[in-house]
């Protein structure tokens, strides 16, 4: 064979090899945008929000993010949860102003309900550390599909300098239930819960396949506490790593947001 045609061979060689290397990750493209597709489905079907409400929590949590991120310095860190029309400030801020600040600039976002405002008046965290929140977000998810008495599906983790934050529409033993199994995962330094809570019936009534608990959920009986609660001794686990239950702790009082509710 002639060199001409062994360089014509090894070109068209290269080609079809190229050509099958793109079509591969083009598939595999459309296969992982299906499978995301899919999950999201699954997750707004088992989502006891609204499909209104859980749009409107995506919505708050790009505006208030962006604009507390330009109104404050540079020296701040701010990080913005929603669940529900409640908005969660965590992160660190170099002055108390600061902290009124970042709250006053979410209250003028339209359809927040409450907000419970965690910033810390300190030195913005590290690289290392954010990153270690990131693995301890997924730690605690992964270890509250371990429970059978509750849905890993109706929480919202959110880690920040090694505490735990958990959000969603829950009742009173759901919501222990969690914070228990968060506060043995290795590394939690504490479990603080900004819970909107469900009377029981509500709970059941989502979990049959009924419509979706409104935005305005039961309030617990007056004498039942809604924050702080240690669960029964006979709840079961099966922890990835045990440690000593680090704290379980209340959230700082819920203020009222842009509808006057504090939710």
């Amino acid at each position: 064979m002639s060199r001409n045609s062994m360089t014509r061979a090894l070109a068209r060689t290269t080609l079809t090899i190229g050509f099958a290397a793109s079509l591969c990750a083009s598939l595999q493209g459309c296969f992982l945008a299906l499978a995301g597709a899919a999950g999201g489905t699954a997750l707004v079907a088992t989502d006891r929000r609204t499909v209104g409400s859980q749009t409107e929590d995506r919505e708050i949590q790009v505006k208030a993010l962006s604009n507390v991120t330009s109104g404050l310095t540079d020296a701040a860190h701010v990080n913005v949860a929603v669940f529900n029309q409640r908005v969660l400030l965590t992160g660190e801020v170099p002055d108390e102003a600061s902290k009124q600040k970042a709250e006053s600039i979410v209250r003028g976002i339209p359809n927040v309900g409450s907000i419970v405002n965690e910033l810390a008046v300190q030195p913005a965290s590290s690289f290392s550390s954010r990153a270690n929140d990131s693995y301890l977000e997924g730690r605690v998810k992964s270890e509250l599909v371990l429970y059978k008495e509750i849905s890993a599906n109706n929480f919202k983790v959110v880690a920040e300098r090694g505490n735990i934050y958990l959000m969603g529409l829950v009742t009173q033993r759901e919501g222990n239930v969690a914070a228990n199994a968060s506060s043995t995962v290795s590394g939690v330094a504490q479990v603080v819960k900004c819970y909107q809570y469900i009377a029981p019936d509500q709970a059941l009534a989502s979990s049959s396949g009924n419509a979706p608990v409104s935005s305005a959920p039961a309030q617990p009986a007056a004498d039942a506490p809604t924050v702080g609660a240690i669960p029964d001794s006979g709840v079961s686990s099966r922890p990835i790593e045990q440690q000593a239950p680090a704290p379980v702790m209340e959230s700082s009082p819920a203020h009222a947001g842009s509808t006057g509710a504090s939710m």
